[in-house]
């Protein structure tokens, strides 16, 4: 397969705008008169590095994904936007997900104009490569896996998403915004074996940085080449930056975090599966779980009332009456199982 057919001509043929950090990129000047900054307010005055690369060298030492495979964007929401924008034709291409599933590949395919096909899961959550290959056709230019998936937790099957790269001739995009609290070997790794892999990650969540908006995609150097094509000039400010190379030198805090959160994990699951109401709570590989409960709209409103937030499920495929619950601190826990053990149906 050539990447070079996939993407769209015109992206192929863009030159990108060229900005006065992209033609100087030395370290040893003084003087910066090229980019019509304010001399004032240092070092804010001046541009950010478009193409972050101290912090890529960074997080390829935690990663172990070499820099030139590594983009990076205002949240994860930018590379997959990035994805329809370089890889498919607005009114021509499709593409395949998984459902249920993160809800902001669809939208982006709606802003696009790119058709969206869902597969429908399985029972148990889990997908086959032939389900997707069923309903792609020659105009699907990219795949869609989250795993683990949001809202269901679950990790999908390795040997799957191994024959969908086999037998699909386009981009394959693996979701791991979760994948942190995952056992399954990341996908990250595996980017230079399949040319047409993408693999997302965020600072999000083990990262414990929502706020900052910083994602991360892992693929052939090809395929960030063809993102910073497409991606404007200063898209990660240089505030950002800074926050990520100083979390950067404490992973361990990281680690900390991830620890604390999947000895939580089992203790929840546990306790909100011996709730009365709960019927059913599903497996997970993520910082957040499933439960099928009796009346979830109900328990939802009552648990707005007493100040606790979750989310209620019920309108996606396959989650009629489940709550989504994200693992939080002990004592937040210890909160929300106190409001739902005096709940009454």
């Amino acid at each position: 397969m050539n990447l070079k057919d996939l993407v769209r001509p015109n992206i192929y043929a863009l030159a990108p705008y060229s900005s006065a950090r992209d033609e100087y990129q030395g370290h040893d000047a003084a003087v910066f008169l090229d980019a019509n900054e304010s001399p004032y307010n240092k070092p804010y005055n001046r541009y950010p590095d478009p193409l972050q690369r101290e912090v890529k060298e960074k997080i390829s030492q935690v990663k172990g994904v070499p820099p030139e495979n590594i983009f990076l964007g205002n949240g994860s929401d930018e590379a997959i936007d990035l994805i329809f924008r370089v890889f498919c034709e607005p009114g021509l291409d499709n593409v395949v997900a998984i459902e249920p599933s993160y809800g902001m590949y669809a939208v982006c395919a709606d802003i696009n104009n790119v058709e969206y096909r869902r597969v429908k899961l399985h029972n148990d959550f889990s997908f086959s490569a032939e389900d997707i290959m069923q309903i792609a056709n020659k105009r699907t230019k990219v795949v869609f896996l989250c795993s683990p998936n949001n809202p269901t937790g679950n990790l999908m099957d390795r040997k799957e998403i191994l024959k969908l790269l086999d037998l699909f001739q386009g981009i394959v995009v693996v979701d791991e915004a979760y994948g942190d609290f995952a056992n399954g070997k990341s996908w990250r790794f595996d980017v230079n074996t399949f040319p047409q892999l993408v693999v997302l990650n965020t600072f999000s969540k083990a990262w414990s940085s929502a706020a900052v908006r910083l994602g991360m995609a892992f693929a052939d150097k090809e395929v960030i080449h063809y993102f910073n094509k497409v991606k404007y000039p200063y898209n990660v400010n240089q505030l950002t930056q800074e926050y990520a190379l100083d979390l950067l030198k404490h992973s361990y805090d990281v680690e900390k975090w991830v620890k604390l959160i999947l000895g939580e994990r089992p203790k929840m699951i546990s306790a909100f599966a011996m709730l009365p109401y709960c019927e059913k709570v599903y497996p997970t590989d993520a910082n957040f779980f499933l439960a099928k409960v009796s009346n979830a709209q109900k328990i939802y409103d009552y648990l707005i009332r007493k100040g606790v937030v979750v989310r209620n499920r019920s309108k996606v495929t396959l989650c009629e009456n489940c709550l989504r619950i994200t693992i939080g601190t002990p004592q937040e826990n210890t909160a929300l199982l106190s409001a739902l053990r005096q709940f009454e149906e």
